[in-house]
């Protein structure tokens, strides 16, 4: 995995292209560099009619809203990047921050990418209906101070709590940066996410063609069923904080409750024996990972990966776990521990925090190095 820090990088049309040029005006005043667009719009994708409880009608559920920016130079030939949000989020988490600074749609778009923000089926702007997608839970302010905004004012947190120090303002509640985030945070339906998402995601796919695929927390559970369902369309992977460890909360695929292609093949995960790999530091989790020989994640195998992990979230216990069963599983995995690299205080919501524009110029700048873009008018599914 080269020491876990080494890897092995046309556009597609949108379904609803606004017509003419769109210009956005950064909600910082400290800030006079407008951003025109070459598009802006909104599509659906996924889901499917079933019928109304005691009618004959029909309704849609299980789709996902999509908003989605194009780059001013229709000749760019970057990559579009899909950005899916983690649990009680909603893609709000990548158009802005708490403290009004532009997030990393706009990040990814001012360098020439293509960006669809998408909001899980059920969450969000996507349509929730009690009669498909179950009852509904989520957080509360205790849970999101201790866990996002101020774990390093809360003792009996993780080890790593300690050095945060990047969300704006207190992180508390009453502090209008903490109580702007909060205001956004939404309930988790009850219906399966991790089938649904990836469902409406591969949808997205086959509609935009091949594409960077960005998964946060909950939703990194997502990202290996999306690209091994659609390995020709994912040319590269963002994994930020995955959902983890490994073999752990129903991950009976090793990385995934859902199934994932294995070589030699498995009829059931019951076939995947696994062991654990005792933490080389007191601060870092234990790791399960397969008994050798390991089998292969053969459809992720020419996808270039990158699991980023922040220096004081409660993901700093494990991911290494997560990035090190991919590696073993013959996924080429870059690991990149940000305070390694200089970027040092961030939390689990790093897109937010004060930081995050030095955050998505790395995840750019190994893009730019390690994700290949297919060649123009060369079918890719």
């Amino acid at each position: 995995m080269r020491k876990l820090q080494k890897l092995m990088l046309g556009i597609a049309v949108p379904a609803m292209a606004a017509a003419g040029a769109t210009t956005i005006t950064p909600a910082r005043a400290d800030k006079d560099n407008k951003l025109t667009l070459g598009g802006y719009g909104v599509l659906y994708v996924g889901g499917e009619y079933v019928t109304k409880t005691g009618t004959t009608a029909l309704i849609k559920t299980n789709q996902a809203h999509v908003e989605y920016f194009l780059p001013a130079n229709k000749n760019s030939k970057k990559l579009p990047v899909i950005m899916v949000h983690g649990s009680q989020q909603t893609g709000v988490n990548f158009l802005s921050t708490p403290d009004g600074r532009e997030g990393w749609a706009l990040d990814f778009v001012r360098q020439g990418h293509p960006v669809y923000v998408v909001d899980q089926p059920a969450r969000g702007r996507s349509v929730y209906h009690p009669q498909t997608n179950g009852t509904l839970s989520g957080g509360d302010t205790n849970s999101v101070q201790t866990r996002f905004t101020a774990p390093e004012k809360f003792p009996g947190s993780w080890p790593q709590a300690k050095y945060h120090t990047q969300f704006p303002g207190t992180g508390l509640l009453g502090d209008k940066y903490f109580d702007q985030f909060f205001a956004s945070q939404v309930e988790n339906a009850s219906s399966d996410n991790e089938v649904m998402t990836t469902l409406a995601v591969t949808a997205l796919l086959d509609q935009i063609g091949p594409s960077i695929l960005m998964t946060h927390s909950q939703s990194g559970s997502f990202t290996w069923p999306i690209a091994d369902a659609r390995p020709n369309l994912v040319k590269g992977i963002l994994a930020i904080e995955p959902s983890g460890p490994p073999v752990s909360g129903g991950k009976v695929y090793g990385v995934s409750p859902s199934p994932l292609t294995y070589s030699p093949a498995i009829a059931s995960p019951s076939e995947l024996q696994f062991e654990t790999i005792p933490a080389d530091n007191p601060d870092l989790n234990p790791c399960q990972q397969q008994k050798e020989p390991a089998r292969q994640l053969i459809r992720l195998k020419k996808i270039p990966t990158l699991v980023v992990t922040s220096e004081a979230s409660y993901h700093a216990q494990y991911d290494q776990c997560t990035a090190r069963y991919l590696q073993q599983a013959g996924v080429p995995v870059d690991y990149v521990r940000l305070e390694t690299v200089g970027i040092r205080g961030n939390g689990h919501m790093m897109m937010i925090e004060k930081n995050s524009a030095k955050i998505s110029k790395l995840l750019m700048k190994w893009v730019n190095k390690y994700v290949k873009s297919p060649p123009k008018n060369v079918a890719s599914r």
